[in-house]
Protein backbone atom coordinates (compact mmCIF):
# COMPACT_ATOMS: atom_id res chain seq x y z
CA UNK A 1 0.00 0.00 0.00
CA UNK A 2 1.45 3.23 -0.86
CA UNK A 3 -1.17 5.11 -1.57
CA UNK A 4 -2.07 6.66 2.16
CA UNK A 5 -3.96 9.66 1.80
CA UNK A 6 -6.54 7.63 -0.87
CA UNK A 7 -7.06 4.97 1.74
CA UNK A 8 -8.07 7.94 4.77
CA UNK A 9 -10.30 9.47 1.98
CA UNK A 10 -11.60 5.51 1.53
CA UNK A 11 -11.73 5.15 5.00
CA UNK A 12 -13.86 8.23 5.71
CA UNK A 13 -16.41 7.10 2.87
CA UNK A 14 -16.36 3.37 4.22
CA UNK A 15 -17.23 4.50 7.98
CA UNK A 16 -20.23 6.64 6.57
CA UNK A 17 -21.44 3.55 4.77
CA UNK A 18 -21.23 1.42 7.78
CA UNK A 19 -23.60 4.23 9.76
CA UNK A 20 -21.04 6.71 11.30
CA UNK A 21 -22.07 10.31 10.85
CA UNK A 22 -18.14 11.50 11.26
CA UNK A 23 -14.82 10.16 11.03
CA UNK A 24 -11.13 11.27 11.51
CA UNK A 25 -7.67 10.33 11.44
CA UNK A 26 -5.15 11.94 14.03
CA UNK A 27 -1.62 10.89 14.90
CA UNK A 28 -1.25 10.14 18.97
CA UNK A 29 0.61 13.16 20.61
CA UNK A 30 -1.31 13.74 23.32
CA UNK A 31 1.57 15.65 25.50
CA UNK A 32 -0.83 18.48 26.74
CA UNK A 33 -4.11 16.41 27.18
CA UNK A 34 -1.53 14.55 29.47
CA UNK A 35 -0.38 17.34 31.88
CA UNK A 36 -4.35 18.51 32.25
CA UNK A 37 -5.39 14.65 33.11
CA UNK A 38 -2.55 14.52 35.98
CA UNK A 39 -3.94 17.91 37.50
CA UNK A 40 -7.65 16.82 37.33
CA UNK A 41 -6.38 13.31 38.93
CA UNK A 42 -4.28 15.06 41.33
CA UNK A 43 -6.96 17.21 42.35
CA UNK A 44 -8.90 14.22 43.00
CA UNK A 45 -11.88 15.27 40.92
CA UNK A 46 -11.99 11.28 39.83
CA UNK A 47 -13.37 10.46 43.13
CA UNK A 48 -14.00 6.85 43.20
CA UNK A 49 -13.46 6.12 40.14
CA UNK A 50 -10.31 4.76 40.59
CA UNK A 51 -9.77 3.13 36.61
CA UNK A 52 -9.25 6.61 35.78
CA UNK A 53 -5.62 6.45 37.75
CA UNK A 54 -4.45 2.67 37.40
CA UNK A 55 -2.79 2.55 34.05
CA UNK A 56 -0.31 5.02 34.32
CA UNK A 57 0.58 7.07 30.86
CA UNK A 58 -1.79 4.01 28.70
CA UNK A 59 -4.14 6.68 28.80
CA UNK A 60 -2.93 9.40 27.34
CA UNK A 61 0.15 7.45 25.05
CA UNK A 62 -1.59 5.10 22.65
CA UNK A 63 1.29 3.08 21.71
CA UNK A 64 1.56 2.11 25.24
CA UNK A 65 -2.19 1.32 25.35
CA UNK A 66 -1.09 -0.79 22.10
CA UNK A 67 2.12 -0.88 20.62
CA UNK A 68 3.00 -0.04 17.25
CA UNK A 69 0.12 2.66 17.23
CA UNK A 70 0.92 5.49 15.20
CA UNK A 71 -2.38 6.56 13.38
CA UNK A 72 -5.99 6.92 15.52
CA UNK A 73 -9.27 6.52 13.90
CA UNK A 74 -12.08 7.90 15.64
CA UNK A 75 -15.41 8.33 14.67
CA UNK A 76 -18.81 9.90 16.07
CA UNK A 77 -22.46 8.47 16.25
CA UNK A 78 -25.35 9.99 17.44
CA UNK A 79 -27.86 8.65 19.96
CA UNK A 80 -30.31 11.38 20.37
CA UNK A 81 -33.60 9.31 20.57
CA UNK A 82 -36.03 12.19 20.66
CA UNK A 83 -36.04 16.61 20.77
CA UNK A 84 -34.68 17.88 23.50
CA UNK A 85 -37.72 19.18 24.15
CA UNK A 86 -39.44 16.15 25.17
CA UNK A 87 -36.58 15.43 27.49
CA UNK A 88 -36.67 18.92 29.29
CA UNK A 89 -40.83 17.87 29.66
CA UNK A 90 -39.98 14.91 31.33
CA UNK A 91 -37.23 16.72 33.62
CA UNK A 92 -39.93 19.12 34.67
CA UNK A 93 -42.69 16.27 35.21
CA UNK A 94 -43.71 16.36 39.02
CA UNK A 95 -44.02 12.53 39.16
CA UNK A 96 -41.71 11.59 36.29
CA UNK A 97 -38.25 9.80 36.08
CA UNK A 98 -35.57 11.30 34.01
CA UNK A 99 -32.79 9.11 32.91
CA UNK A 100 -30.16 10.20 30.62
CA UNK A 101 -31.09 10.20 26.92
CA UNK A 102 -28.80 7.78 26.03
CA UNK A 103 -29.35 5.28 28.12
CA UNK A 104 -32.92 4.98 27.11
CA UNK A 105 -31.87 2.05 24.58
CA UNK A 106 -29.58 -0.97 24.05
CA UNK A 107 -26.66 -0.44 25.54
CA UNK A 108 -24.04 1.24 23.10
CA UNK A 109 -21.04 -0.80 23.28
CA UNK A 110 -22.24 -3.50 21.43
CA UNK A 111 -23.32 -1.90 18.22
CA UNK A 112 -20.58 0.84 18.27
CA UNK A 113 -18.17 -2.21 18.86
CA UNK A 114 -19.65 -4.03 16.11
CA UNK A 115 -19.33 -0.88 13.40
CA UNK A 116 -16.18 -0.66 14.37
CA UNK A 117 -15.23 -4.38 13.73
CA UNK A 118 -17.04 -3.75 10.00
CA UNK A 119 -14.55 -1.22 9.45
CA UNK A 120 -11.87 -2.35 10.45
CA UNK A 121 -12.72 -5.73 8.76
CA UNK A 122 -13.29 -3.53 4.82
CA UNK A 123 -9.76 -1.77 5.67
CA UNK A 124 -7.92 -5.12 6.71
CA UNK A 125 -9.59 -6.37 2.73
CA UNK A 126 -7.98 -3.39 1.17
CA UNK A 127 -4.43 -3.44 2.65
CA UNK A 128 -4.34 -7.03 3.02
CA UNK A 129 -4.15 -7.27 6.68
CA UNK A 130 -3.11 -4.76 9.24
CA UNK A 131 -2.47 -3.92 13.20
CA UNK A 132 -5.46 -2.56 14.65
CA UNK A 133 -7.35 -2.80 18.20
CA UNK A 134 -11.04 -0.97 18.18
CA UNK A 135 -11.95 0.90 21.53
CA UNK A 136 -15.51 1.71 22.06
CA UNK A 137 -15.47 3.51 25.74
CA UNK A 138 -14.14 0.00 27.58
CA UNK A 139 -10.13 0.73 27.91
CA UNK A 140 -7.84 4.11 29.12
CA UNK A 141 -8.15 6.45 25.91
CA UNK A 142 -8.53 9.70 25.81
CA UNK A 143 -11.34 9.64 23.29
CA UNK A 144 -12.53 13.50 23.47
CA UNK A 145 -8.84 14.69 23.03
CA UNK A 146 -8.24 12.17 20.16
CA UNK A 147 -11.52 13.07 18.15
CA UNK A 148 -10.65 17.07 18.62
CA UNK A 149 -7.06 16.30 17.19
CA UNK A 150 -9.21 14.57 14.64
CA UNK A 151 -11.05 17.09 13.32
CA UNK A 152 -14.36 16.11 14.69
CA UNK A 153 -15.40 18.79 17.13
CA UNK A 154 -13.83 21.05 20.36
CA UNK A 155 -14.02 20.36 23.95
CA UNK A 156 -17.06 22.43 25.53
CA UNK A 157 -16.92 24.51 28.63
CA UNK A 158 -18.93 21.67 29.98
CA UNK A 159 -16.06 18.88 28.99
CA UNK A 160 -18.04 17.07 26.45
CA UNK A 161 -16.64 16.92 22.71
CA UNK A 162 -18.84 19.53 20.55
CA UNK A 163 -19.51 19.21 16.89
CA UNK A 164 -20.22 22.42 14.74
CA UNK A 165 -23.20 20.24 12.74
CA UNK A 166 -23.68 17.84 15.29
CA UNK A 167 -24.29 19.09 18.63
CA UNK A 168 -22.91 16.92 21.43
CA UNK A 169 -25.47 13.57 21.35
CA UNK A 170 -23.09 11.31 20.00
CA UNK A 171 -20.74 8.49 21.19
CA UNK A 172 -17.04 8.34 20.07
CA UNK A 173 -15.13 4.94 19.23
CA UNK A 174 -11.59 4.47 17.67
CA UNK A 175 -9.58 2.49 15.86
CA UNK A 176 -5.57 2.51 16.96
CA UNK A 177 -3.54 0.91 14.22
CA UNK A 178 0.07 1.05 13.03
CA UNK A 179 -1.12 2.64 9.70
CA UNK A 180 1.10 5.58 8.19
CA UNK A 181 -2.02 7.08 7.41
CA UNK A 182 -1.86 10.96 7.21
CA UNK A 183 -3.77 13.03 9.89
CA UNK A 184 -6.67 15.77 9.60
CA UNK A 185 -6.29 19.42 10.45
CA UNK A 186 -6.98 19.37 14.42
CA UNK A 187 -10.31 21.14 15.86
CA UNK A 188 -7.88 24.23 17.33
CA UNK A 189 -10.80 26.45 17.38
CA UNK A 190 -13.16 26.13 20.30
CA UNK A 191 -16.37 28.26 19.52
CA UNK A 192 -17.87 28.71 23.14
CA UNK A 193 -17.18 32.14 23.51
CA UNK A 194 -18.30 33.93 26.77
CA UNK A 195 -21.25 31.59 26.71
CA UNK A 196 -21.83 29.67 30.03
CA UNK A 197 -24.84 28.19 29.63
CA UNK A 198 -23.73 24.51 30.82
CA UNK A 199 -21.67 26.04 34.07
CA UNK A 200 -25.03 27.88 34.84
CA UNK A 201 -27.52 24.78 34.52
CA UNK A 202 -25.55 22.42 36.23
CA UNK A 203 -27.63 21.58 39.30
CA UNK A 204 -25.13 20.46 41.31
CA UNK A 205 -22.18 23.26 40.23
CA UNK A 206 -19.57 20.61 39.14
CA UNK A 207 -18.05 22.67 36.73
CA UNK A 208 -16.18 24.29 38.63
CA UNK A 209 -14.00 26.10 36.31
CA UNK A 210 -14.49 26.02 32.23
CA UNK A 211 -13.62 22.78 30.76
CA UNK A 212 -12.84 21.38 34.58
CA UNK A 213 -15.42 19.24 36.01
CA UNK A 214 -15.17 17.56 39.25
CA UNK A 215 -16.65 14.17 39.00
CA UNK A 216 -17.49 13.76 42.64
CA UNK A 217 -20.54 16.65 42.24
CA UNK A 218 -21.73 15.43 38.59
CA UNK A 219 -24.98 13.55 39.22
CA UNK A 220 -23.81 11.23 36.08
CA UNK A 221 -21.17 10.23 38.67
CA UNK A 222 -23.30 10.02 42.09
CA UNK A 223 -26.29 7.68 40.26
CA UNK A 224 -23.90 5.38 38.11
CA UNK A 225 -20.32 5.57 39.44
CA UNK A 226 -20.90 6.15 43.37
CA UNK A 227 -21.20 2.85 44.90
CA UNK A 228 -22.28 3.96 48.49
CA UNK A 229 -24.18 6.56 50.21
CA UNK A 230 -24.94 10.13 47.88
CA UNK A 231 -24.11 12.61 50.29
CA UNK A 232 -27.10 14.29 51.88
CA UNK A 233 -25.83 17.98 50.78
CA UNK A 234 -26.30 17.54 46.86
CA UNK A 235 -29.63 15.05 47.10
CA UNK A 236 -32.08 17.71 46.83
CA UNK A 237 -30.13 19.44 43.97
CA UNK A 238 -30.13 15.60 42.17
CA UNK A 239 -34.46 16.12 41.74
CA UNK A 240 -35.74 13.52 39.48
CA UNK A 241 -32.65 12.65 37.80
CA UNK A 242 -32.00 8.68 38.16
CA UNK A 243 -29.70 7.50 36.24
CA UNK A 244 -27.11 10.09 35.03
CA UNK A 245 -28.20 13.82 33.49
CA UNK A 246 -28.05 15.66 30.31
CA UNK A 247 -28.66 19.60 32.02
CA UNK A 248 -25.44 20.57 30.43
CA UNK A 249 -26.14 19.59 27.14
CA UNK A 250 -29.72 20.25 27.08
CA UNK A 251 -29.17 23.98 27.83
CA UNK A 252 -25.96 23.97 25.31
CA UNK A 253 -26.91 26.73 22.62
CA UNK A 254 -25.17 23.98 20.10
CA UNK A 255 -27.23 21.10 20.69
CA UNK A 256 -30.17 23.01 18.35
CA UNK A 257 -27.92 21.10 15.63
CA UNK A 258 -28.41 17.80 16.68
CA UNK A 259 -30.32 15.33 15.16
CA UNK A 260 -32.67 12.43 15.87
CA UNK A 261 -30.98 9.30 15.78
CA UNK A 262 -32.19 6.66 12.92
CA UNK A 263 -30.50 3.80 15.07
CA UNK A 264 -33.92 2.02 16.66
CA UNK A 265 -31.47 0.67 19.23
CA UNK A 266 -30.80 3.57 20.69
CA UNK A 267 -34.85 4.49 20.99
CA UNK A 268 -36.21 4.30 24.47
CA UNK A 269 -37.66 0.66 25.26
CA UNK A 270 -40.44 0.22 28.12
CA UNK A 271 -41.45 3.68 27.93
CA UNK A 272 -37.94 4.51 30.20
CA UNK A 273 -38.05 8.21 28.63
CA UNK A 274 -41.79 9.00 30.38
CA UNK A 275 -41.48 6.40 32.91
CA UNK A 276 -43.01 7.87 36.46
CA UNK A 277 -40.88 7.41 39.69
CA UNK A 278 -43.56 5.36 41.60
CA UNK A 279 -43.41 3.00 38.88
CA UNK A 280 -39.84 2.49 38.46
CA UNK A 281 -39.67 2.64 42.08
CA UNK A 282 -42.39 -0.35 42.40
CA UNK A 283 -39.99 -2.67 40.05
CA UNK A 284 -38.76 -5.71 42.21
CA UNK A 285 -35.28 -6.96 41.35
CA UNK A 286 -36.18 -9.98 38.77
CA UNK A 287 -38.31 -7.05 37.01
CA UNK A 288 -35.54 -4.58 37.10
CA UNK A 289 -33.05 -7.23 35.13
CA UNK A 290 -35.59 -8.15 32.64
CA UNK A 291 -36.67 -4.57 31.96
CA UNK A 292 -32.92 -3.58 31.88
CA UNK A 293 -31.86 -6.56 29.87
CA UNK A 294 -29.40 -5.46 27.40
CA UNK A 295 -29.45 -1.62 28.95
CA UNK A 296 -26.26 0.25 30.31
CA UNK A 297 -28.71 0.65 33.12
CA UNK A 298 -28.62 -2.71 34.27
CA UNK A 299 -24.51 -2.08 35.88
CA UNK A 300 -25.82 -0.02 38.52
CA UNK A 301 -28.01 -2.88 39.74
CA UNK A 302 -31.32 -3.06 41.48
CA UNK A 303 -30.14 -1.36 45.14
CA UNK A 304 -28.38 0.74 43.93
CA UNK A 305 -31.22 2.01 41.32
CA UNK A 306 -33.94 2.19 44.29
CA UNK A 307 -31.30 4.55 46.26
CA UNK A 308 -31.37 7.18 43.14
CA UNK A 309 -35.55 7.00 42.82
CA UNK A 310 -35.74 7.05 46.36
CA UNK A 311 -33.87 10.80 46.60
CA UNK A 312 -36.06 11.42 43.66
CA UNK A 313 -38.89 10.23 46.00
CA UNK A 314 -37.56 13.00 48.41
CA UNK A 315 -37.36 15.65 45.75
CA UNK A 316 -41.01 14.79 44.41
CA UNK A 317 -44.33 16.56 45.49
CA UNK A 318 -45.76 15.21 48.58
CA UNK A 319 -48.93 13.17 47.67
CA UNK A 320 -50.21 9.57 49.03
CA UNK A 321 -48.96 7.67 46.59
CA UNK A 322 -45.32 9.07 46.98
CA UNK A 323 -45.52 8.41 50.61
CA UNK A 324 -46.73 4.95 50.17
CA UNK A 325 -44.24 4.08 47.89
CA UNK A 326 -41.47 4.62 50.06
CA UNK A 327 -42.85 2.96 52.74
CA UNK A 328 -43.06 -0.21 51.15
CA UNK A 329 -39.07 0.24 50.80
CA UNK A 330 -38.72 0.99 54.17
CA UNK A 331 -37.74 -2.03 55.95
CA UNK A 332 -35.45 -3.57 52.59
CA UNK A 333 -32.57 -5.90 53.22
CA UNK A 334 -30.36 -3.00 52.27
CA UNK A 335 -29.41 -0.37 54.46
CA UNK A 336 -28.12 2.11 51.40
CA UNK A 337 -32.08 1.73 50.30
CA UNK A 338 -33.54 1.99 53.82
CA UNK A 339 -31.02 4.85 54.79
CA UNK A 340 -31.72 7.10 51.37
CA UNK A 341 -35.71 6.09 52.15
CA UNK A 342 -35.44 7.39 55.26
CA UNK A 343 -34.49 10.51 54.15
CA UNK A 344 -36.40 11.74 51.57
CA UNK A 345 -39.73 10.46 54.35
CA UNK A 346 -37.91 13.46 56.49
CA UNK A 347 -38.63 15.76 53.59
CA UNK A 348 -42.17 15.04 53.37
CA UNK A 349 -42.09 15.34 56.79
CA UNK A 350 -43.31 11.48 57.24
CA UNK A 351 -40.05 10.31 59.22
Amino acid sequence: MSDWPQLARDIKRWARESGFQDCGITHTQLDQDEQRLLAWLDKGYHGEMQWMASHGSKRSRPAELEPGTISVISVRLDYLPEPSADALAQLASADGAYISRYALGRDYHKLLRKRLQKLATRISGATGGFAYRVFTDSAPVLEKPLARNAGLGWVGKHSNLINRDGGSWFFLGEIYTDLPLPADPPFTEEHCGTCRACIDACPTGAIVAPYVVDARRCISYLTIELKGAIPPDLRKDIGNRIYGCDDCQLYCPWTRFSDITGEDDFKARHELDRQTLVTLFSWDEETFLKKTEGSAIRRIGHVRWLRNIAVALGNAASCDAVLEALRSRADHEHELVREHVRWALEQHGAA
